[in-house]
């Protein structure tokens, strides 16, 4: 068993179990991958794909962890190594808002959302890798998103995780190119999902008008460049950062 499970490419999606990351996790398991997930909280979306997947001869393992905790982290990835004997893709995908003005927003909200995106993406990258330089090959795809690139009002410490993620990127894929292992960061603009989808009609019409292609793109448009970025398909892509705002930020 172990021997045809390491037949299959391994994709480990951190925060796979809704939105996005479940998109993902649904792009890679659909091309054949077997899936490692992480949640904090609740499992329950993701769940209901796991038959499917397995039906298809796709292994999924859903662990408990906090990506802001090494040791949480290690043992989950421990756990996929023993499993699947490999990790070849890593999507950095976890990541909380705390909006708020600046002279409103508490120290709590920025520690709290830096903690969980960038330095989360730093302790899982970190555990991840130190099995990919053995292997010699790899491929990480981190989420940033378009505020990382120009800002927000309202965002200041979402819009600074996400540029610090731009630069870890950007590091990583210098760091590591001599083992054959790419970095790259994927930067959405307005996507929808359960947060945008109790939006008024006004509200949605504001945003529409300033994306050139005049509406939200879905998460799987994002899990389709995720995929992409995360397969041999894009071997001579790294440390690029790429947006999928439908030409909102050019």
């Amino acid at each position: 068993m172990r021997g045809k499970m390491e037949e299959r490419k391994v994709a480990f999606i951190t925060g796979g179990s809704r939105g996005i990351g479940k998109e993902v996790a649904t792009k890679f398991a659909e091309n054949g991958y077997n899936i490692v997930i992480n949640y904090v909280s609740d499992k329950t979306d993701v769940e209901t794909l796991r038959t499917e997947w397995e039906s298809k001869g796709v292994k999924a393992l859903i662990l408990k962890a906090d990506v802001t905790k090494a040791e949480e982290v290690e043992n989950v990835v421990k756990t996929a190594i023993d499993t699947f004997g490999k990790i070849d893709v890593l999507v950095n995908n976890a990541g909380i808002t705390r909006d708020n003005l600046l002279m409103r927003m508490s120290e709590e909200e920025f520690d709290k959302v830096i903690e969980t995106n960038l330095k989360g993406t730093f302790v899982v990258t970190k555990a991840v890798t130190k099995y990919m330089m053995k292997k010699r090959s790899g491929s990480i795809v981190n989420l940033s998103s378009v505020v990382g690139v120009v800002g927000n009002a309202g965002q200041c410490n979402y819009s600074a995780s996400k540029a610090g993620v731009i630069g870890f990127t950007k590091s990583v894929a210098k760091e590591l190119s001599s083992r054959n292992i790419r970095a790259n960061a994927v930067a959405p603009g307005f996507i929808e999902t359960d947060m945008t989808a109790v939006l008024s009609d006004a509200v949605k019409e504001n945003i529409h008008n300033q994306i050139p292609l005049k509406r939200m793109g879905s998460a799987k448009e994002v899990a389709n460049l995720i995929y992409f970025l995360g397969s041999d398909e894009s071997s001579y892509i790294t440390g690029q950062v790429i947006n999928v705002d439908g030409g909102m930020v050019m």
